[in-house]
């Protein structure tokens, strides 16, 4: 019995090595991490194979359109602008006067990765994790 447990954690143990390995190497190589440069502000899915999404890249602020086929520039916008169009969303729920909601649900906040290590962007992540299960809630939910 206790060599079936030595034998398990000593499985573990090369595992673990080869996953550390792994992502050691796709650090080196540039993969999996975040570099900071293009930050996704926004998303909002348009059909089935298109959506819009509002980008920060190296300060500038874009709003793409991507479809399965192309990207498409739709416009460009001070980071200002920016800054102020997310500080007047309004969030589901905000009802006016006579109890009617006064304007459109605001779009899903995304969910910010907050991780930098070693292991970000990688299975090992909890901000990997977190994201997946806040990606397939928001896809599930019935509106």
């Amino acid at each position: 019995m206790s060599w079936m447990i030595v034998r398990l954690v000593l499985s573990l143990a090369f595992v673990a090595a080869v996953l550390l390995f792994a992502s050691k190497v796709a650090k080196k190589r540039g993969l999996g991490g975040a570099t900071g440069v293009i930050e996704v502000v926004a998303r909002q899915r348009m059909g089935r194979a298109s959506s819009v999404s509002v980008l920060r890249v190296a300060g500038r602020v874009l709003v793409v359109g991507s479809t399965e086929e192309q990207v498409t520039l739709l416009a460009e916008l001070e980071d200002d602008e920016l800054q102020a169009a997310l500080a007047t969303q309004v969030r589901p729920g905000a009802t006016g006067e006579n109890g009617a909601t006064t304007e459109l649900p605001a779009a899903r906040v995304p969910v910010p990765r907050a991780s930098s290590g070693a292991l970000a962007g990688s299975v090992l992540d909890r901000s990997t994790w977190t994201s997946a299960v806040h990606e397939l809630r928001e896809r599930t939910v019935r509106r």
